[in-house]
């Protein structure tokens, strides 16, 4: 990865790891991590990450070597964002939900040199590495509450290697904070995934950014709703440390044991993709909050009636939005008091859009994608939302000419490929990626803002709106949709009609299908290129007719 890192500046590195040293002095005999019966304090997961730490050196793991995780949202995910780079190594969190051959690709990709793997999970990767030739170390996460047999094939346990690891370790500190500690891969639902690498000093300024951005107050108690695997959990393994915050741990993760939790540890904070929003609205049993829980949503564009919903049981939605290349938040909807003033819908409406940078980002722009000139900021003039600042990735592992394509390095621009528009107010707000604009009789259409009007409609659980081949028009809106669970009242002309009155006629989907439920991408997107497929394949059955 060496070929990825700039010159290293003469001064001491930025790393968020130090946050852990001093939340074992400042917080140390307060709760870290809560997991079904079992705790911990802030001394004892310092500890229990230098051992580690230790552990890690003494198998030979050298600094750069990469080193993966394939685990849910228990302890030891949260300690290995501390232990493994803490050994100097790059950590590699996993997504659970890949197949096998996905998993297999990625180790190789990686040259992956050791791997934690949870016993739910054991299965996929034993298969995994069946085809590389040179296999990791492979380490199995213990769990008294998820009750799995050992493997012949395991090297070593995880408690194994924390009883046999140095408490009084010292850590291996980078010697530039430019020095890569994360490598991430994006969901890979258009491509193979891209190996995305993170240094300490992206990661402590976005870890710093967000907490400021979100203004997360000491010591706040924290469900991981949002799996460690995405984006390192948009930062807040570090940030939790940094402001001494108990970690509510979940193996999985359902709109009741949400519930249970909340109630259970006085939940204030938490974060979630809109679909976590949409699941807590939409729950028959729910019940108000006794009191309120903040959670941050980003991922995709939310639509204002989920966020008018999830307000409405008592939860206090923040907005913000960041791709795995940034490194977790770096756009937030910075909330203005006089916006309280506004009814309910129009301030849901100001919360769905992406927003302003945070403290963490240089500068964000919307440009013409052949120009490269500034849109005009009224709200309606399209272009590529472009970033640069603090956090953005080194780049991508072993990919240059991805690298290239999406980083100007002269200016320090990063092209995301989102569509959006910049309002007079200066606040973003995303229309689409820019495969998935529908160009229809010549006019840009954005899903995304058909689907904010069709989940307005008090029937619809999911929507997602694709192109469709037309003769005339060229392109038309089509609207796969699935609705509550105690409704299938509704028909297709019923709901062309209900979008038909909301927005410009061409705007509006010409088809709608009805599905028990949408495809979706390991990370929990829709998959929108599945659906693109299934309404060409429907254009052409038209046409055959």
């Amino acid at each position: 990865m060496d070929e990825l890192k700039p010159s290293a500046p003469n001064s001491p590195p930025l790393t968020p790891l130090g946050f852990l040293d001093r939340a074992a002095t400042v917080y140390g005999d307060s709760t870290s991590i809560i997991y079904n019966e079992t705790s911990y304090t802030w001394a004892q997961t310092h500890r229990r990450c230098l051992q580690l730490a230790s552990s890690l050196v003494s198998l030979g793991i050298k600094p750069g070597h990469v080193v993966s995780v394939l685990a849910p949202n228990v302890p030891p995910m949260y300690e290995l964002h501390f232990a493994v780079p803490m050994s100097g190594a790059v950590l590699n969190t996993i997504n659970i939900r890949l197949d096998l051959r996905t998993v297999s690709i990625l180790l190789h990709h990686s040259e992956s040199k050791l791997v934690f793997v949870d016993p739910q999970f054991y299965s996929v990767l034993r298969d995994a590495l069946k085809d590389l030739i040179d296999p990791p170390i492979v380490v199995l996460i213990t769990d008294i509450y998820f009750d799995a047999p050992l493997s012949p094939a395991v090297d070593h346990t995880y408690e194994g290697l924390i009883e046999m690891g140095d408490p009084e370790f010292k850590w291996v500190r980078p010697k530039s904070e430019w020095d890569p500690m994360v490598l991430n891969y994006t969901s890979g639902t258009t491509s193979t995934p891209k190996g995305v690498v993170h240094c300490h000093r992206g990661l402590f300024i976005v870890a710093v950014a967000t907490l400021v951005d979100w203004a997360v107050p000491k010591q706040p108690v924290y469900l991981w709703t949002l799996p460690m695997f995405h984006a390192n959990g948009w930062s807040f393994p570090w940030g939790m440390a940094a402001v001494g915050g108990t970690n509510i741990c979940l193996r999985k993760v359902d709109v009741v044991t949400i519930y249970d939790e909340i109630n259970k540890y006085h939940v204030t904070h938490m974060c979630g993709a809109p679909v976590v929003l949409n699941m807590l609205a939409n729950d028959p049993n729910r019940e108000q909050l006794t009191r309120p829980v903040h959670i941050l949503t980003a991922g995709s564009p939310p639509p204002a009636a989920i966020l008018l919903r999830t307000e409405s049981i008592g939860f206090k939605v923040d907005h913000g939005y960041g791709l795995t290349e940034t490194g977790g938040i770096v756009v937030s909807c910075a909330w203005k008091d006089e916006w309280n003033r506004f009814p309910l819908n129009e301030r849901a409406r100001l919360k769905a859009r992406q927003g302003v940078r945070t403290i963490g980002m240089t500068e964000i722009d919307v440009v013409d994608s052949e120009s490269g000139v500034s849109v005009t900021r009224d709200g309606s003039s399209l272009g590529e939302v472009v970033l640069r600042g603090g956090s953005i990735m080194l780049g991508y592992l072993k990919d240059p000419v991805g690298t290239t394509k999406c980083m100007d390095s002269k200016q320090g621009w990063f092209y995301t490929g989102d569509v959006g528009v910049i309002h007079p107010d200066d606040y973003l707000e995303i229309k689409d990626r820019s495969k998935d604009v529908i160009i229809s009789g010549g006019e840009n259409v954005s899903s995304v803002e058909v689907e904010s009007v069709l989940y307005s409609h008090p029937l619809v659980n999911e929507a997602a709106v694709v192109a469709q081949p037309d003769e005339f028009w060229g392109e038309t809106p089509c609207a796969f949709v699935s609705l509550k669970v105690e409704s299938n009242r509704v028909t297709e002309k019923e709901i062309i009609e209900y979008c038909r009155q909301r927005m410009a006629h061409y705007m509006a989907p010409k088809s709608v299908v009805f599905k028990d439920k949408l495809p979706r991408t390991s990370t929990g997107k829709i998959q929108k290129f599945v659906l693109r497929d299934m309404a060409k394949s429907m254009s052409n059955d038209t046409l055959k007719q």
